[in-house]
């Protein structure tokens, strides 16, 4: 089954009835959101977007849970001489962490904390498309409203692979994702990536689409 690199360009999937395929990618002036819970791999998923544009300039994550290690950044690919992360927990400063990173860097990942309102995201999204910076959003509980992002991937499920009634080695882990949004041109799309602990996040392409319509 052919496989594309999320590290080396575009995550690419047949559009299903469009020539064009969709793209998951950190693009600048646009607003990617990571939905779903904790341990859905969209953290991974998220720092893997940074790869690309860490090639050409400076990338900054914004960790509000303080789980982030840099060595996680370094595995998917980010040079880790161009890698900012900035530790900030309390949702007071938080927009004006993740407002100044957008000013000076290209592309950004910020985690969302808990009571981040709806305006002040808006508010970044404005800011993202001004500066012409990648910011992808990812929520630590919770969804983001409507308006703000280009493209919505929200996990829907992960399954790990190589272990059978508890015994034996974790080989990958494989996720299911559902992409909508302008981003995926209004048609809610399901697609599958596959995480096998290396620096390669790759897409599985091939998956059914979800039936057509505008998605919400």
């Amino acid at each position: 089954m052919e496989r594309a690199s999320l590290l080396t360009g575009a995550a690419r999937v047949p559009s299903f009835g469009s020539d064009a395929p969709l793209s998951i990618t950190a693009e600048p002036g646009r607003v990617l959101g990571l939905v779903g819970p904790p341990g859905s791999g969209l953290t991974r998923l998220g720092l893997s977007l940074l790869a690309a544009p860490s090639a050409t300039g400076m990338v900054a994550v914004v960790d509000v849970r303080g789980w982030l290690c840099p060595i996680a950044a370094w595995e998917v690919g980010i040079d880790p001489e161009r890698l900012v992360v900035v530790r900030c927990p309390d949702r007071r400063p938080w927009l004006q962490v993740t407002a100044s990173l957008l000013e000076g860097f290209p592309a950004v990942l910020a985690e969302v904390p808990t009571g981040v309102r709806d305006s002040d995201l808006r508010r970044l999204a404005a800011l993202s498309r001004a500066r012409r910076s990648a910011l992808v959003l990812r929520p630590v509980s919770g969804d983001l409203p409507a308006g703000v992002l280009h493209l919505r991937v929200e996990s829907t499920g992960v399954r790990w692979e190589g272990v059978d009634r508890g015994h034996g080695a974790l080989l990958r882990r494989r996720l299911t994702l559902r992409a909508s949004g302008k981003g995926a041109r209004g048609i809610e799309q399901v697609l599958e990536m596959e995480d096998d602990g290396s620096h390669a996040v790759r897409l599985v392409p091939g998956l059914a689409a979800a039936p057509a319509g505008l998605a919400g």
